[in-house]
């Protein structure tokens, strides 16, 4: 089975320009134009940044809860409403020959989150998201490293301006002359490591293509309240929200995480290489905006010179990816020929 799965994801980087028509997301895909699959795909990732970008306004507002049990709380939001719709569409909540795929994208996708609203507490909001932004260049890395895919100068770009950018957000005392004792390591670490996990889920949302949505979500919230949750017991941090406005907002961050999650879902079943690109990109946005909105802290000058090093690479990969669903005699392709140096 392990062989069988290494070639289904090595089909899945080699053939990830050809859209994926049969998704039994949508029934009635196949009678649709590609271009308008692909518009609802980058619609869907579009709206699913703005609840994501919500879901962690609140996290960083609601900072006396521990973000050990903001993962916990948002994987239960996602359960309760999928659960309804995998039983309408009679699916198999853990189908044979698929089980070990899901497990890791469980896996994975609990652990990037965790990391992530851990950063978010530690971290600028807009800083946090720009890294967690990269993740399709560390995709490119995985494809490299696991799938051996060619590697070429382009890629060596991309990562060098990524990690600049990296570098120019996280400010490393070490670098930049600051007193050790005033710098928060972690956050920087556990943004970084998301990315390292995020890029895993991406690559396997791709592989897991061929299921139903809420299979998907079924698997990967189950999982990943018995991981956060075992996580935050053991650590003492284990509570239940407050009365008032902390519970409704608590209550938002559920609905909120379900609807940016199936979203994200569907849309990386419909479109294969602009969904990442734009839903990292106005998530960003978004971070940024919230930032300024309730916080009135304005990134400073190597946050903003590191966020477009960072946009910029990521822009160029989504780019690269768009140029090679072309014909090989386009005119436009041959155009940007450096991008696939």
């Amino acid at each position: 089975m392990l062989m069988a799965e290494r070639l289904e994801l090595r089909n899945l980087v080699i053939d990830s320009d050809t859209p994926s028509t049969s998704s039994p997301v949508t029934p009635n895909v196949t009678s649709s134009p590609k271009s308008q699959i692909k518009i609802l795909g980058l619609l869907l990732a579009a709206i699913s940044s703005l609840f994501f970008s919500l879901s962690t306004l609140i996290v960083k507002w609601l900072d006396d809860i521990d973000p050990l049990n903001w993962p916990a709380i948002r994987f239960v939001g996602i359960l309760i409403p999928s659960v309804p719709i995998l039983i309408y569409n009679k699916q198999n909540p853990f189908p044979k020959g698929q089980r070990l795929m899901l497990l890791l994208r469980a896996f994975a996708g609990a652990t990037s989150v965790s990391l992530i609203f851990y950063a978010i507490r530690h971290m600028p909001l807009a800083d946090a998201s720009v890294i967690v932004f990269s993740v399709p260049v560390m995709v490119a890395i995985f494809a490299r490293i696991f799938l051996k895919e060619p590697c070429g100068l382009f890629h060596y770009f991309t990562l060098f301006l990524t990690m600049i950018g990296v570098l120019l957000i996280t400010r490393p005392p070490f670098l930049f002359g600051q007193s050790t004792k005033q710098y928060n390591f972690l956050g920087p670490l556990a943004a970084l490591l998301s990315t390292f996990f995020g890029a895993i889920v991406y690559i396997l949302l791709r592989a897991l293509k061929n299921l139903h949505f809420s299979v998907i979500m079924v698997t990967f919230a189950t999982y990943s309240i018995i991981q956060t949750t075992s996580m935050a017991w053991a650590t003492g941090n284990l509570c239940w929200p407050k009365c008032g406005t902390e519970r409704i907002l608590v209550i938002a961050l559920g609905v909120f995480s379900f609807s940016g999650q199936m979203l994200l879902t569907i849309a990386a079943q419909l479109e294969e290489a602009g969904w990442v690109l734009l839903q990292g990109l106005l998530m960003w946005c978004f971070a940024f905006v919230w930032q300024i909105i309730f916080s009135t802290r304005v990134p400073n000058i190597f946050s903003i010179i590191g966020a477009v090093l960072v946009t910029s690479s990521v822009v160029l990969i989504g780019l690269r990816k768009w140029m090679m669903s072309m014909p090989s005699t386009s005119s436009f392709r041959k155009k940007f020929g450096f991008l696939f140096l």
